[in-house]
């Protein structure tokens, strides 16, 4: 097994946490840059609202249909095999989208979802094998990796677009940093050779067990990772466009979501801290989930100050993805479970979450008015925060967890 105690020098261990988070600088750009420029899209290509709702989803239906089949992939192949594999296919899928039929908007989009979806499982699983001890901080360091490059691309999208001419190679430019990550991964797995080597089965050991499917703990965890999934994606594709039906224009807005996410990555950072090493998790679940409460009231009641409140809403969603995904990590028990778990959570939770761009671009369309969006953010926060005291909450003695927990 690819063991946390494996002797390494400072040099090996410097390049697994390159690898790892130059990975988790890929998993997000080609989501989040799309919504800055999502009324390019619709011009281009002659999509309607409802339609664009439905290209912001189609990643994450990609995430509800791959996640629950990495499992056995990553048993057979390895994961750092499999990583390596799914990086490739992001990569092709972004070069793709970027291509003008627009058949192939469609089905880079798609390609995107799937290959983004197995880096989101196998993560956490990577982060707890190798680093057992430090789970918390390492999965907030990580995602804070993860969000800066999301926050990037999405402030980057409206300029890139108009230095480039066009949304197409303003997205298709983050396929360069895809193909970084797979060369440093390759490096990796070239590096670290023997018994402990990538690629083996024994990366993801299969063991007789509990289906973490019947399992009550590991569908709150789904269930929060869901909703706060949900609102992040809806805000990330729809937030510009509700600004921009307040005549915030198209570069301002784009900054703005550069600021939710930047908001995000400190919030990610900070609540590493609330969550340190306990098993008491209810406070720092209570912490991110009201704040997103609170934001959407302010983005719909005091909206003359809506710059605060969309900080205060990234913050909330930057540390709601630590929180879930430390969840996953912190409950799997082993490799293999956290493994099971995790595309359990990712499966189900971005199935809930796909609804939410789509319900948004729908709601737009039919009111004519983005207010009702900022309103169904609200209320699926208010549903995460009444689930965050059953997610967050202590696990049961290891006897007793034996039987109940995945």
């Amino acid at each position: 097994m690819h063991s946390s105690t494996a002797v390494r020098t400072g040099a090996q261990g410097a390049l697994v946490l390159t690898a790892l988070f130059l990975v988790a600088a890929c998993l997000r750009p080609a989501l989040t840059s799309v919504g800055s420029v999502l009324e390019q899209i619709g011009d281009t290509t002659g999509l309607s609202a409802s339609a664009l709702g439905l290209l912001g989803a189609l990643p994450l239906l990609g995430f509800a249909v791959i996640s629950p089949l990495v499992h056995g992939p990553a048993a057979r192949w390895g994961v750092d095999r499999l990583v390596l594999v799914a990086m490739v296919v992001l990569c092709a899928g972004i070069v793709l989208r970027s291509l003008p039929p627009l058949p192939a908007l469609w089905i880079g989009t798609a390609l995107i979802g799937a290959s983004v979806a197995v880096g989101n499982v196998l993560i956490p699983a990577i982060i707890r094998r190798d680093q057992p001890s430090r789970i918390s901080l390492l999965t907030g360091v990580n995602t804070a990796v993860m969000n800066s490059s999301a926050a990037l691309a999405a402030g980057l999208a409206v300029p890139l677009s108009l230095l480039l001419g066009s949304w197409r190679p303003a997205l298709g430019l983050w396929a360069g940093l895809v193909a970084v990550a797979v060369l440093v991964w390759a490096v990796r797995m070239r590096r670290l050779p023997g018994p402990d080597a990538v690629g083996t089965v024994a990366a993801v050991p299969e063991e007789p067990e509990r289906s973490v499917w019947a399992s009550a703990k590991a569908w709150q965890v789904t269930v929060f990772m869901g909703l706060q999934s949900t609102t992040f994606f809806t805000l990330i594709n729809w937030l510009p466009t509700v600004e921009a039906s307040r005549g915030v224009a198209p570069t301002t807005a784009g900054w703005h979501l550069f600021g939710f996410q930047l908001a995000g990555i400190v919030a990610g950072l900070a609540v590493t801290a609330l969550m340190g090493r306990r098993a008491e998790q209810r406070p720092a679940c209570l912490v991110v989930s009201v704040g997103m409460v609170v934001a959407m009231a302010g983005l719909v009641w005091a909206p003359g100050v809506g710059l605060l409140w969309i900080l205060l809403a990234g913050a909330s969603t930057g540390g709601a993805i630590v929180v879930a995904l430390a969840l996953i990590a912190l409950r799997g028990g082993t490799h293999g479970r956290t493994v099971r778990l995790s595309g359990m959570a990712q499966s189900m939770g971005y199935l809930l979450a796909a609804g939410g761009p789509v319900a948004a671009g729908a709601l737009g369309q039919t009111t004519g008015v983005w207010e009702p969006v900022l309103l169904l953010v609200g209320a699926l926060a208010l549903v995460q925060t009444g689930i965050s005291l059953f997610a967050g909450r202590p696990e049961p003695s290891p006897d007793a967890r034996e039987h109940s927990d995945p």
